[in-house]
């Protein structure tokens, strides 16, 4: 017999669930395990929606079920004497399911997380001042043989260099009350075990097993989010989702989110949107990898997605990534900027005769008179 049961994708919420099938309320639930009401809420409604997708809503007299890989597309009941007598299912195959799962599977493994400690907050702080660090596509994962490429790289490099460079970068930056790091998309280099990509399925130079790609990955973020917090009283990270880690950007973002989520300090967006907003003062920043919007394109999408923060704001700026390399346009009323990597160049941008420098960027925006400072940290400082 179908029940919310089979729904479950945790330990957690295969408890809630088992109460769920014995007509507990939210409330109930909540008391009888010791849970938050609002968080054990959340939780059955994610319970619900996804048996719903599958035809399960008893509330409703639907308790015939598609097999997994298939949407319920619509039901009919016959009715007679106000009881359900007979029931049509009508199914068909559920493209993004797989897609569906794969968040559903990310949010569940990220319940059990360890929670990273609180880090207490530096001393002082200018109130007026901001510090963004935009990292363009750090592609971690990525292999590169020197003698093909002019440059070795591979995981553990990476791991130095990121590390290294961050470590720099947030020292040359004043003291700010908030900071932002802001990854523009791309932070990993493959999406799936095969590593080609998702889109075209271009062969990809990777180093090592994805969970190795991960592990290290999740680890530079940590690396740089400590920093942060060493350094600025508030710290928020900003995932954007690329071309190259469509999924992967998805349960970076939500893995932090848990991870952090004791820590006060730090505020994790793990929104999955294209196109990402922060307002600080008189100052307005849009993040968006670059990938599926031209550039002259985003100050109009600025515009309509945000248009009260847009009447608030003097000075609007838009970071990307993407292209690998330094550019800076201004349209009106908004600049569009694309910042460099300081990945090594795979075997793929060598013979394309890609050649942009390496480096990253510490952005200081104040509430009153927008960048008022930036700061540079290349390759060959940290090497």
């Amino acid at each position: 017999m179908t029940s919310y049961t089979e729904f479950a994708n945790s330990e957690k919420q295969r408890k809630i669930a088992e109460l769920l099938d014995k007509g507990f309320s939210g409330n109930q639930i909540a008391k009888e395990l010791g849970l938050d009401p609002g968080s054990t809420r959340k939780t059955i409604r994610t319970i619900k929606a996804r048996a719903a997708r599958s035809g399960y809503a008893p509330e409703h007299d639907m308790t015939a079920t598609a097999p997994d890989g298939f949407a319920v597309k619509g039901t009919s009941t016959l009715y007679k004497d106000g009881q359900p007598i007979m029931q049509w299912v009508k199914t068909n195959q559920d493209r993004e399911r797989q897609f569906e799962l794969m968040k559903e599977a990310i949010a569940a493994l990220a319940e059990d997380v360890p929670r990273a400690d609180a880090v207490p907050c530096p001393e002082h702080s200018l109130d007026d001042l901001m510090a963004v660090y935009p990292l363009g596509d750090p592609h971690i994962g990525v292999l590169a043989w020197g003698e093909e490429t002019g440059q070795d790289w591979d995981l553990a490099i990476a791991e130095g260099v990121f590390g290294s460079a961050f470590d720099r970068i947030v020292k040359s930056a004043p003291s700010c009350k908030e900071s932002v790091i802001v990854n523009l998309g791309d932070f990993f280099h493959a999406d799936n075990m095969e590593g080609v990509t998702s889109r075209s399925g271009h062969t990809l130079d990777t180093d090592g097993r994805y969970a190795k790609m991960v592990r290290i990955g999740v680890k530079i973020m940590r690396r740089m989010i400590q920093s942060a917090l060493e350094h600025h009283e508030h710290v928020r990270v900003i995932n954007a989702v690329g071309n190259h880690d469509d999924t992967a950007s998805l349960f970076l973002a939500v893995a932090l989110a848990n991870m952090y989520e004791h820590e006060p300090r730090v505020t994790i967006d793990d929104s999955p949107t294209p196109f990402h907003y922060v307002e600080w003062g008189k100052c307005m920043v849009g993040v968006h990898h670059g990938h599926s919007c031209k550039p002259a394109m985003l100050p109009g999408v600025m515009a309509a997605d945000q248009p009260e923060m847009w009447g608030r704001t003097k000075f609007r700026y838009w970071y990307t990534g993407h292209i690998h390399h330094d550019s800076k346009k201004e349209y009106a009323g908004v600049t569009v900027e694309s910042f460099r990597t300081l990945a090594a160049k795979d075997a793929y941008a060598t013979w394309g005769g890609y050649r942009a420098g390496q480096d990253t960027k510490c952005i200081v925006l104040h509430k009153e008179y927008g960048e008022v400072e930036r700061h540079t940290v290349n390759i060959d400082m940290i090497r």
